[in-house]
């Protein structure tokens, strides 16, 4: 037959979960939403992409085909320094009953280093006469406020100051610990644990402007087209004389905010794991690192934010596995 039966489809061009694909803000994302968690304790951390390798394992898990023997998975190193507790955030709801913050409290010994990311004042003032004038049965939320302490990595000496919700259901648990806390620094090993699930939320790499090709994966016209070769054909109908949202365009790629969810965490250690000469457009990792099974969003030395998994998978076990060998050389 000369013609064909049915009608002629064809997949959509581009995903619709991450439309608009504009740029982000800042190189290192906010977080609206945490998870319900009853203890008292950071819900999140962040660190430094420092490069990929892979592990060898005895598999533990249980609904696994392999279980119970050797596998090699690809993983991803994170540089995580030290964050220092700068602030307690207090929030309350407002005549919408919606929350706002209703009240800061800064911690005395801050670093030199946070002038290069905000203004400090010039008169430090006493914590203890500013939590006083803090009326807790207005408070419905605690917060706290955090900076890294990325000097000697990276590449870089500016800190990143970001907000980190805090578990628990009382009032007065949450700020008995930021009270606690409020101007100590804090490790990796004090609120995650192997084998904990955690959300990866970070900014992916730039690629700047594009076209739709490379972009949405459009196909090529034939070579003896009459107009271009890299665009789309038809981008609408003559009525309505307005181009639908869904149609493939050019414009921004990468450089989007993104979440990854449910990653492994397969070790947390210190020293040691970075291969010789360093990881490529990172160097050496120094102190603490965290190991995370599969990839992550973002470049090297780019801030990775973690936070607790909010809907866990039930399948992944909760203690992390008997790692056997750590590769050195890294995938260049």
């Amino acid at each position: 037959m000369g013609h064909k039966i049915g009608k002629a489809v064809r997949p959509k061009r581009g995903s619709r979960a991450f439309i608009p694909r504009v740029r982000a803000k800042r190189p290192y994302p906010r977080i609206k939403n945490w998870p319900k968690v009853d203890d008292v304790r950071l819900l999140g951390f962040a660190a430094y992409k420092a490069g990929m390798a892979h592990v060898t394992y005895v598999d533990n898990s249980a609904h696994s085909p392999t279980k119970g023997e050797v596998i090699t998975v690809p993983v991803t190193i994170l540089d995580a320094p030290k964050l220092k507790f700068a602030a307690i955030r207090f929030y309350g709801l407002n005549s919408r009953r919606m929350k706002n913050v209703i009240g800061e409290v800064w911690a005395e010994n801050l670093d030199k280093d946070l002038a290069r990311k905000i203004k400090l004042p010039k008169k430090q003032k006493k914590v203890e006469e500013e939590l006083s004038k803090i009326n807790l049965n207005d408070v419905v939320d605690i917060r706290a406020l955090v900076y890294t302490l990325p000097k000697g990595r990276a590449g870089k000496k500016k800190p990143e100051i970001f907000e980190i919700a805090i578990g628990g259901n009382d009032i007065n648990a949450k700020f008995e610990y930021a009270k606690a806390n409020l101007g100590k620094e804090i490790s990796v090993s004090d609120v995650l644990k192997p084998g904990e699930q955690v959300d990866v939320i970070a900014v992916t790499k730039g690629k700047g402007f594009q076209g739709t090709v490379k972009r949405y994966g459009v196909k090529l016209q034939s070579k003896k087209t009459d107009r271009t070769r890299r665009g789309v054909a038809a981008i609408g109908p003559d009525v309505p004389r307005k181009v639908h949202w869904g149609i493939p365009m050019p414009g921004q790629m990468g450089y989007h905010n993104r979440f990854d969810y449910n990653k492994w965490i397969l070790k947390i250690g210190n020293n040691g794991i970075a291969p010789k000469g360093g990881f490529l457009n990172y160097g050496v990792v120094k102190e603490d690192y965290i190991i995370l099974k599969g990839s992550v969003p973002g470049p090297a030395k780019r801030l990775i934010r973690m936070r607790l998994a909010i809907n866990p998978k039930k399948t992944v076990p909760t203690q992390p596995p008997e790692i056997l060998t750590i590769s050195k050389v890294e995938k260049k």
